[in-house]
């Protein structure tokens, strides 16, 4: 008896002393605001509790873009876009509840519909009345809802890898969508998320490694770990997949345009096809050098097609 206990002790030791070394704490909120949200960040006061961290750019007369960020992701992916499109176009960007330095919801309400109510909120406080909505990943679903919900507000709607689709064939996947969605074992990444499995889990999710820096692995792994910000991605991803009903996409009255990487390891390829044929009158354009964020990894192509298409369409960028 007396070896049984000192061997369950001995495991007890371990075990703390693994916990402890490999747990990470979150994150400083003022450090986060100072290293990521320095002008020409804003936080805007949406009441109840929340402001949300937003970038705001361009020539105020000049065509609205807003653009929705991917899970776990915050507004810096849109770096490149927003650098080359807000010289013709006012480019809104913000970090979306539950992420970056917006932090959780207060109500830990991370439905469809909080995330529309966000985009309508933060579009109003900035005086926007219609505007072009992209969205890539999560963001993509979460504009698809916000074009169900107020189709009259957007001039047009832009996709890049979208969920929302069907899961027309298997893919890859990363690891850290992977444990977000294991019962027990997503528990503990609300206190043990090592940077290694960030830095993996960018690698796996795209094709163009140059954009996996260690500056980019930092800031996801600093932002995923702001207060609150664990915890809403265990909430999210315990929802399971979404799909939207054929019906309702084809009922989208506006100019929509699909942008995909030919190596998503998330998102298949085929379910850009599958949006293409279901939403009327879109245009589909696959990128073979890109993989989940063609915003990254064809940077420079993917925003000088947007603005083309978008010029195409009526709405061109303001003189330079």
């Amino acid at each position: 008896m007396k070896w049984f206990k000192r061997i369950l002790m001995v495991l007890l030791v371990v075990l703390v002393g693994g916990y402890l070394s490999l747990r990470t704490p979150d994150t400083d909120p003022a450090a986060m605001r100072a290293k990521y949200g320095a002008p020409p960040s804003q936080f805007v006061d949406l009441g109840n509790g929340l402001k949300v961290h937003v970038r705001d750019e361009g020539p105020r007369d000049a065509p609205v873009i807003v653009l929705l960020h991917g899970s776990n992701d915050d507004l810096h992916t849109w770096d490149p876009w927003a650098a080359q499109l807000s010289k013709g176009y006012r480019v809104i960007r913000f970090d979306q509840i539950g992420h970056g330095l917006t932090g959780p919801e207060p109500h830990g309400d991370y439905s469809p519909k909080a995330f529309v109510d966000t985009v309508d909120q933060v579009t109003s406080k900035l005086g926007v009345q219609k505007f072009v909505l992209a969205g890539n990943s999560m963001g993509g679903a979460n504009a698809l809802h916000y074009a169900l919900a107020h189709g009259d507000k957007l001039a047009a709607l832009v996709l890049l890898d979208a969920g929302g689709g069907p899961q027309l064939s298997k893919t890859p996947g990363n690891i850290g969508f992977k444990i977000a969605r294991m019962p027990v074992v997503n528990k503990l990444m609300l206190t043990i998320t090592p940077r290694f499995l960030i830095e993996k889990s960018l690698h796996q999710s795209v094709y163009n490694q140059a954009v996996v820096t260690p500056a980019t692995v930092d800031r996801f792994w600093e932002l995923l770990r702001y207060p609150g910000n664990r915890q809403a991605t265990m909430t999210r991803f315990s929802g399971g997949w979404f799909t939207f009903d054929k019906a309702q996409l084809a009922a989208l009255k506006m100019p929509v345009l699909i942008m995909w990487g030919a190596h998503d390891s998330l998102i298949a390829p085929a379910t850009a096809a599958w949006f293409g044929q279901v939403i009327p009158g879109s245009q589909v354009i696959v990128y073979p050098n890109s993989g989940h964020l063609p915003q990254q990894e064809v940077a420079g192509r993917s925003a000088a097609d947007l603005s083309g298409w978008l010029a195409a369409h009526g709405v061109a960028p303001a003189p330079g």
